[in-house]
């Protein structure tokens, strides 16, 4: 069952507390000309892997007007891990050139429709969705990386082009739902390193 945003659907809002002690909502992005909205976490291997090439796309664009945001929505009764506090220390040890927000209701990550870690949204200036998937093809080892679907859409995007595709399978772990309600995907083992 897939229960994640189409092309064309407008970012649902939100307001969550981030790493920097500040809280955030949508509007607080409203002066980026491009939104990328990215479902991540603490520990995934996948996330971990691909993390210095999110960083890369993020400050290769960060000129022309992109902000990206990174939620963390995982159930920390899944996943010590994810917890707050690993978010902020996790923060100051990376340096990462994103707000990283705690979603700890997991209602942000139902509305937008998050299936794994990472996935990637990116909305246009009208916050409509423009492209929703995986960041690159190979997200555990990016050295073997052929594909960063990522950049080609904030290049084809930022240079008046049309989206060649704007929908692919996120790659990662699953989104760790707390309580594993059925209606949501079931938390999959991710094999953790």
């Amino acid at each position: 069952m897939s229960f994640t945003l189409t092309q064309g659907q407008q970012a649902p809002a939100f307001e969550l507390p981030a790493t920097d002690g500040k809280t955030y909502t949508l509007n607080d992005f409203k002066d980026a000309k491009v939104l990328v909205v990215f479902f991540t976490c603490n520990h995934c291997p996948f996330v971990v892997g691909s993390d210095e090439v999110t960083r890369a796309t993020a400050l290769k664009y960060e000129s022309q007007g992109v902000r990206f945001a990174g939620i963390n929505a995982n159930s920390v009764n899944t996943h010590p891990d994810d917890s707050f506090e690993h978010m902020i220390e996790r923060m100051e040890e990376q340096q990462f050139p994103w707000v990283y927000l705690r979603d700890e209701s997991q209602e942000t990550a139902k509305a937008y429709g998050a299936l794994r870690t990472p996935h990637f949204y990116v909305f246009d200036q009208e916050r409509k969705l423009i492209y929703t998937g995986r960041g690159v093809d190979q997200p555990r080892d990016t050295s073997q990386m052929q594909v960063n679907d990522l950049d080609r859409v904030l290049h084809e995007h930022l240079t008046g082009q049309p989206i060649s595709v704007s929908l692919t399978n996120p790659i990662g772990c699953n989104v760790k739902w707390d309580g594993k309600d059925a209606h949501w995907m079931p938390a999959e083992a991710c094999d953790l390193v």
